[in-house]
């Protein structure tokens, strides 16, 4: 059985995550093709790659320096021979084995163009989500109903969506800087050319953020991004996704008092 997804990562130390993080893959149904850009690392991470142990065919690259991770998924991307990629970051574990198959059966339908493991249903004008309408597959307890279902938004955690696509949009867009957006830039991008994104029912772990920086200069480059976003996507907010009957629930219960509005 040929491959029919690449898994696309950029990596920057975090060697103990990175390793969880491809020892979760080896439980997978069916195989996959693995593309592996190292952001420059300093710890062993190079060498896990160099010395690979894992049973799936790798592609290995590394930058001299700690890079764009923007840019250096559009390198990594390009590299992929499937007919699907899936953009994971490292500090997240999958748990079911036919992840695979979860995130690449809506694909296969003709509206949806992006699946991923979580994902917000309402986005405000300003960009920010609406908590409350969030859905995932966390393993502490998946909120999303199964097989799937639409969200305005896909988390960068994981994106799984044809290559065809990502060569249609011109891949990520590195304006957002480091990579601050650029999941929300991708979503509204597959709204904007008609095809739904959508959160698939596929039990994962994610580290809290375990590869995140959390510094003043981090913070203001996240700023940044969610400025560009709504800039840029203004004509698409607000946007909620949720059927009619959800929305006007809940504009009556705040005008009852019984919600937020």
């Amino acid at each position: 059985m040929s491959a029919r997804l690449s898994v696309v990562m950029c990596v920057y130390n975090q060697l103990e995550l990175t390793r969880a993080c491809l020892d979760s893959l080896r439980a997978s149904a069916e195989p996959f093709r693995l593309v592996v850009v190292d952001n420059g690392s300093s710890d062993d991470t190079r060498g896990l790659f160099e010395r690979w142990a894992y049973p799936w065919p790798l592609d290995f690259d590394r930058n001299a320096t700690n890079q764009s991770v923007l840019a250096t998924y559009n390198r990594a991307w390009r590299r992929a021979t499937t007919d699907l990629v899936c953009l994971l970051h490292n500090d997240t574990e999958m748990l079911d084995p036919s992840w695979i198959a979860r995130l690449a059966t809506p694909l296969g339908t003709a509206d949806v163009g992006l699946a991923g493991l979580y994902g917000v249903k309402r986005v405000r004008r300003d960009g920010r989500y609406v908590g409350r309408t969030i859905v995932h597959s966390l393993a502490q307890g998946p909120t999303v109903r199964p097989p799937w279902e639409e969200v305005a938004i896909v988390d960068g955690v994981c994106l799984a969506l044809r290559r065809a696509v990502l060569e249609e949009l011109g891949g990520l867009d590195e304006g957002y800087g480091f990579y601050h957006g650029y999941d929300k830039d991708l979503s509204f991008a597959v709204r904007e050319r008609g095809r739904r994104c959508v959160v698939v029912r596929a039990p994962f772990r994610h580290h809290g953020g375990g590869t995140r920086a959390t510094d003043a200069r981090d913070l203001a480059a996240r700023r940044a991004g969610w400025a560009r976003f709504a800039d840029k996507w203004r004509h698409r907010l607000p946007c909620d996704v949720r059927p009619r009957g959800a929305r006007v629930g809940e504009w009556l219960g705040a005008r009852l008092g019984l919600g937020r509005p």
